[in-house]
């Protein structure tokens, strides 16, 4: 499953994606991952969230990204969730690719079982008609 939160910069995305992976922790049975373009939300997160900086990886493209999602399902057989803030930075996507990686992740999520809550900062008329089911939240 994969859900989005929508909004344009600056209109609270991010205090709605910790609220949601904060409750979800303590009914979660498995791992949860939060991937984030810096460490700044630390001292938010519960202390059972595993917390991912990407700029400390060499992620220069989508592609790579997708690698790099991949590559944490592949060592963590109970992750159960994973909730992604500043989507397109991390991604390092444009915004007119966002459907298709979107796409992609929802065959992630499939496959391997894995949640993924995606925050974007996009307006919801800007998201393709193939998006609109997944958005939960619309800033």
């Amino acid at each position: 499953m994969v859900q989005l939160i929508l909004g344009n910069k600056g209109k609270g995305k991010t205090k709605h994606l910790l609220d949601k992976v904060n409750a979800h922790i303590k009914e979660a049975s498995g791992n949860i991952v939060y991937l984030d373009k810096s460490t700044k939300h630390m001292y938010e997160l519960n202390n059972k969230v595993r917390l991912i900086d990407t700029s400390e990886y060499l992620i220069s493209n989508y592609d790579q990204f997708l690698g790099f999602l991949c590559g944490i399902i592949s060592q963590d057989h109970d992750l159960e969730a994973m909730y992604l803030d500043s989507f397109l930075d991390i991604a390092c996507l444009a915004p007119t690719d966002t459907a298709a990686v979107i796409e992609k992740i929802e065959t992630i999520s499939d496959n391997f079982k894995v949640d993924f809550t995606i925050s974007i900062s996009l307006d919801e008329s800007e998201l393709p008609a193939s998006l609109k089911e997944n958005i939960i939240i619309s800033l």
